[in-house]
Parts: structure tokens; C-alpha cells; sequence
């Protein structure tokens, strides 16, 4: 299995990255060393914290709008999509190669993410998005303080043993549910990183086993919006290349720094993170409501 799936993102982002390169000459674009320059240290700064949980759609959208960096507002997700679609492959490979989460498991868990993901777009808009969002971000408040509570001994109810590399019965159907609806929230703006990293640790498996989970997730997910994007040229291509080579640096050097921290560090970084997803649902959301007054 894994080598399939190794095979599957290897050729998908051959295919993706090919794409781009006629998408750049169907433009006329010609690279430059300081665009390239540029984009490779977005790419490696975003690629770096996306691959720590943290996200790259938030960090690149900031570094974006500080820096003035498109010049169209319109190609913002297609740019996202498409600059971060192959550095998140060389996440998903690195992770599904390197930590051991049963098959079953991994692949119940990320299609239901896929179809939860095809289905959100259909099923959210007639959501109110803000709501969605401030209930998330409080959610994920209350969990991170009580992972942190059971991790400094305070509780010690919650949760199982967190060694398993798999769920069997009701926690895996839990699991599978839980992703479906993570797949289902992306479409309203809550990034699935954090929510399935505490999803995980409170099903008591392994921490480590959230990122092959939620890395492969995205990779299988990302290359068809990103082929869509290039193709209705929503694409910014100024510095997109030196942002791929930038990022797939920056994953392999939080891939490995992740995968030497203790099962304890990874646990107080899911907590970390998921108080930084939660502060970022809460100022979207925020910023929603600025808008619709």
C-alpha cells in the first residue's frame, strides 16, 4: 500500500508540475533570480510550520498581504492550491514512509476526509461559515487546555494510552465519522491540521500517527484543485517555482525535526497548534462579521 500511494503522489505532482511549466509559457512568464529568491523563502517558511500542523494557507496568506506580493486578490486560492499541492506530497510520502499507522486506519480515515471534502462545498454554503468558525475555534480552546491538563498530570481520566498504530471498532468508526465531518468543515474555512491531531490523541493512538493522516488527506485532495485552477488561469505564476523548490526544503527539514521529538513534545505541539488554530478561526471569523456589517 504504501508503495502505492508513494507512486500515486510522485506521479500527480510530476504531472501537476509539468502543468505549471506550460501554464507559465502559455503566459509568457519568465522567471527571475529575485522571484525565485523570494519565493523560496515563502515556500520554505510556510512548507516549514505547514509540516509542523501549523497550516500554510494562514502564513501564506499573511506573508501575501503584507507584502502586497499579488496583484490580483482573485488568484489567491489557486496560488495557495497550487504552490503548496506538491511540498504537501513530500509531506504525506515522508510521513507515511517513516511512521507506521495501520492500513485500515490511514486509509479509512483520509477517504473519509476526501469525501467529506467533495461533499463541503455543496453542504456548506448554506451554513452560516462565522458560526461554524467561532464554534470551532472555542472547541479547540477547550480541548488544548485539556490535553495540556492530562499531559502536566491534572486529569487523568481523559483519553487512553496513546501508543496504538490503530483503531478497531467504535473508536475507528469515530475516527472515520470525525475525519468526514473535518473533510466537510474545510469548505467553511477550519483547516483539518489541528482538529484531526487532537481527533487522534484523544483515540488514543500514537500522536506521531496524525500527520500521515492528515498530510496524505490533503495531498490526495490539493493536485485537483490546483490542475482546475491552472486551467481557468487563476494561477499568480511570479516566483511559484522558487516557492516549490523553497517549500519541499522546508518539509524535509521540519519532517525530520519532527520525527525526533518524544511522543510528550508532539503532544504539547498538537496543543500549541491547535491554540493557533483556534486564534485564527476566531479573527476570520471576526473579520466575516466586519464584512457582512
Amino acid at each position: 500500500m504504501v508503495i502505492a500511494i508513494v507512486t500515486i503522489l510522485t506521479l500527480s505532482s510530476v504531472g501537476l508540475f509539468g502543468l505549471l511549466i506550460r501554464g507559465a509559457r502559455q503566459r509568457h512568464y519568465r522567471p527571475t533570480m529575485r522571484n525565485f529568491g523570494i519565493g523560496f523563502l515563502i515556500g520554505g517558511v510556510t512548507d516549514f510550520l505547514d509540516t509542523l500542523g501549523i497550516g500554510s494557507f494562514v502564513t501564506s496568506t499573511a506573508i501575501f498581504q503584507a507584502s502586497h506580493y499579488l496583484n490580483d486578490e482573485r488568484q489567491l486560492p489557486g496560488t495557495l492550491n497550487t504552490m503548496h499541492a506538491i511540498p504537501t506530497a513530500f509531506e504525506a510520502i515522508f510521513f507515511v514512509t517513516a511512521v507506521n499507522v495501520e492500513p485500515l486506519t490511514l486509509m479509512s480515515l483520509v477517504l473519509a476526509a476526501a469525501v467529506g471534502a467533495v461533499l463541503g462545498s455543496e453542504i456548506m454554503v448554506k451554513l452560516n461559515q462565522r458560526r461554524i468558525q467561532l464554534i470551532m475555534a472555542a472547541a479547540l480552546i477547550v480541548t488544548a487546555l485539556l490535553m495540556a491538563a492530562k499531559l502536566v498530570g491534572w486529569v487523568t481520566l481523559l483519553g487512553v494510552a496513546n501508543h496504538a498504530t490503530g483503531l478497531r471498532g467504535w473508536p475507528l468508526v469515530i475516527g472515520v465519522v470525525g475525519n468526514f465531518i473535518l473533510g466537510l468543515l474545510m469548505a467553511a474555512g477550519v483547516g483539518l491540521y489541528a482538529p484531526c491531531m487532537v481527533m487522534v490523541y484523544f483515540l488514543g493512538l500514537t500522536p506521531i500517527a496524525a500527520f500521515p493522516i492528515m498530510m496524505l488527506s490533503c495531498a490526495l485532495l490539493m493536485p485537483s484543485s490546483a490542475v482546475n485552477f491552472i486551467r481557468r488561469d487563476r494561477v499568480d505564476y511570479r516566483g511559484i517555482f522558487g516557492i516549490i523548490v523553497g517549500g519541499s526544503l522546508g518539509v524535509v527539514i521540519a519532517a525530520t525535526v519532527v520525527k525526533s521529538l518524544s511522543m510528550t513534545m508532539i503532544s504539547w505541539l498538537i496543543v500549541l497548534v491547535s491554540l493557533w488554530t483556534a486564534q485564527s478561526l476566531w479573527r476570520a471569523a471576526i473579520r466575516q462579521k466586519r464584512v457582512i456589517n
